[in-house]
């Protein structure tokens, strides 16, 4: 039983109990969290859905460069991260919350984000792609500050297994949600604002309030009702920015799912990445890629519960691999597309937004999991840092998306600045990206997912 505390005092580090008498957690609690998704969701989609496309086609930069100019900011990032979640759990140590660095990043990232989305492109391509290189760090950095303590709520919130996977399943719920409304609308207010630079800035501010409002709120919701904070701390802050490096070497279970969630990560960004060259260059219209949204996320909001209870019924690795399974047999019916272009690809987009909404509600709701593990096996809990490693790998996975896309069509010999007639190498590269290789990616992961229900068999029974 968690023990009562005064209004205003920090929450107590006590035994991982839940907050909510049954184990039902309340509809604030799960809204308030979920909201956060508006922030994470558009961020982590819109760039990916149209930055390398924003980079070749609007400001002309060759693929090849625009490989480096998405990459360079992620690999700066990567190495940030595990930074953040060390401050993170120092904060929730001394105060039982994490709201501090949330708040900093809700506050700077939609600015930033519009900022990428504004290169002055009078001043050049080199100019322009180091403008939007400089100021997607910057925001990717911002997004890190929410996004860390954000990831280790639920291990705060509630000690009790199921009630994540329900925590979680609204978050993804919200997810879902974000990247159809993002995904699908930022390309059409683009278009509607008359698309070109304007565009893109009209676009950009749009999102960038989405994301404050769902961040916002979920800072002075879910972030101030944590019954449960990191542990006393060990050493100076270099110690703690090891600390996730070290759950990941103690706690295999832990390694295991950062290896599994970065293959399916890097499956569905470069999924994601290539969706505006399909639209534009295999189905024939730039705002095709609307549809292709609507189709592989409308879906995963109307499953959502059912893997949920399937989860509940059957265990989480049962669950986790059907979804990887019908991603995988998904994405390779779209080699088709290579032969037979047309509005049939939708279906198999579709199937592949089914399986999409298992494979990021259960990996998730596992991630708390671990962490509890690694408390056992290490002594203190570490959210923080473990959160900070797995956004990390998050981010890392999500940047090679645009980066597998980019060096397929720079090898398929894509002609930049907008070319309606590519050569065949380059289409059939446009079209592998969409298909082939996120099938290989999930495939690969299949054998991980096995592991996991070995090293942890309390996954393989109901939740």
């Amino acid at each position: 039983m968690t023990t009562a505390r005064a209004p205003g005092d920090a929450p107590r580090a006590d035994d991982g109990s839940s907050e909510v008498p049954g184990g039902r957690p309340s509809g604030g609690l799960l809204a308030s969290y979920a909201a956060g998704s508006l922030g994470t969701g558009a961020f982590g989609t819109l760039p990916g859905l149209v930055l390398a496309y924003y980079l070749t086609d609007s400001i002309g930069v060759a693929a090849a460069v625009a490989t480096v100019l998405v990459l360079v900011p992620k690999v700066i990032d990567v190495l940030a991260y595990p930074l953040i979640g060390a401050l993170s759990d120092r904060a929730s140590h001394r105060t039982g919350y994490r709201t501090s660095l949330m708040l900093f990043g809700a506050l700077a990232l939609p600015l930033l984000f519009v900022a990428t989305f504004s290169a002055p492109t009078q001043w050049g391509t080199a100019a322009a792609g180091a403008w939007v290189m400089g100021f997607f760090l910057l925001a990717s950095l911002a997004y890190s500050c929410f996004q860390v303590p954000y990831l280790a709520l639920p291990a705060e919130l509630t000690g009790d297994s199921g009630v994540r996977v329900t925590i979680l399943a609204w978050r993804v719920a919200v997810l879902a949600g974000t990247i159809l409304v993002v995904g699908g609308g930022g390309p059409a207010l683009r278009e509607a604002a008359g698309g070109g630079a304007t565009g893109y800035v009209v676009m950009a501010v749009a999102v960038a309030a989405l994301m404050l409002a769902g961040m916002l709120w979920s800072i002075f919701g879910a972030g101030r009702r944590t019954v449960l904070r990191a542990d006393a701390q060990v050493g100076d802050l270099g110690r703690q920015y090891r600390d996730g490096l070290e759950a990941l070497r103690v706690t295999r279970p832990f390694r295991l799912l950062v290896a599994l969630f970065c293959l399916q990560a890097v499956a569905t960004a470069v999924m994601l990445a290539g969706g505006q060259y399909v639209a534009t260059y295999v189905l024939g219209d730039e705002a095709a890629l609307t549809g292709l949204f609507v189709a592989l996320i409308a879906p995963a909001l109307l499953v959502m519960p059912l893997w949920t209870r399937l989860a509940h019924a059957r265990g989480k690795i049962t669950a986790l691999t059907g979804a990887t399974l019908l991603f995988t047999v998904a994405a390779l019916m779209l080699v088709g597309a290579g032969f037979w272009p047309g509005a049939w690809i939708h279906l198999p987009v579709a199937m592949a937004g089914v399986a999409y909404a298992g494979m990021q509600a259960l990996p998730m709701s596992m991630l708390p999991d671990a962490t509890d593990m690694d408390r056992e096996l290490g002594g203190r809990r570490r959210s923080g840092a473990m959160s900070g490693l797995w956004t990390a790998s998050e981010t890392g996975s999500m940047a090679l998306g645009p980066v597998v896309v980019l060096a397929l069509l720079a090898f398929g010999g894509f002609l930049s600045g907008g070319v309606a007639d590519q050569p065949d190498s380059a289409q059939w590269a446009i079209v592998l990206g969409f298909s082939l290789v996120p099938a290989l990616l999930t495939a690969a992961s299949l054998p991980v997912i096995r592991a996991l229900g070995r090293e942890y068999p309390r996954w393989t029974e109901p939740a």
